[in-house]
């Protein structure tokens, strides 16, 4: 398998952590997005939206890093990642949702500020960020991991990469005692690979 990525997106973390996470075996391409390659002929063949990560296992091929954990986490068999329940299958679902809404017009908007140059409402980003991460914060109160439970999930995966890194986007974290332990605990998984951090934004460590 071949994972189209780069080092600064947290969409494409997402979907190398959990890759890193079952063991599967993948070779990541780094695609030069300040040189546009993400625009050119080939590249958007993969992907008509232009965007990584992108996954392309042998005549597959998958767009969307939520797509990838559902994918990769169906390929392997690892339903102690992606439950088949209906019940288990449904609050991952809810939380896929969450990342690639709330969590996508918040942290991650608000960091695409600091570090891309990207044009939004530095305070409304802000502000959207703390109303999700104090919606998060509270749903693992009592709880090892997002959906409960005594492991991890694909949704444990989809949210970690942009809260991680709310700080680069002048998102503080010290508020959320609970999300603050959730990260580390996902950063003590075996198979852990860290997302790369920029000297954007807040300089005080998550």
């Amino acid at each position: 398998m071949k994972l189209y990525t780069h080092p600064l997106s947290g969409h494409a973390h997402r979907a190398s952590l959990f890759l890193s996470l079952i063991g599967a075996e993948v070779e990541e391409i780094v695609v030069d997005l300040a040189a546009g390659e993400h625009k050119t002929p080939e590249f958007l063949k993969l992907n008509r939206f232009g965007q990584v990560p992108v996954l392309v296992d042998r005549d597959t091929v998958i767009a969307d890093s939520n797509a990838i954990l559902i994918y990769a986490a169906r390929k392997y068999g690892r339903t102690d990642w992606l439950p088949e329940t209906a019940e288990g299958a449904a609050a991952v679902q809810r939380w896929l949702s969450i990342a690639a809404g709330p969590i996508a017009f918040g942290p991650a908007a608000a960091r695409l500020i600091t570090v891309f140059g990207a044009r939004f409402d530095a305070d409304e980003v802000i502000a959207r960020a703390h109303a999700v991460l104090s919606q998060i914060d509270a749903e693992l109160a009592g709880r090892n991991w997002i959906i409960g439970g005594t492991q991890p999930t694909v949704a444990d995966v989809a949210l970690y990469s942009y809260i991680a890194n709310a700080p680069e986007g002048n998102v503080d974290l010290a508020p959320y005692p609970q999300i603050l332990a959730w990260l580390r605990r996902v950063e003590g998984l075996e198979g852990f690979v860290p997302f790369q951090r920029t000297v954007a934004g807040l300089r005080i460590a998550a």
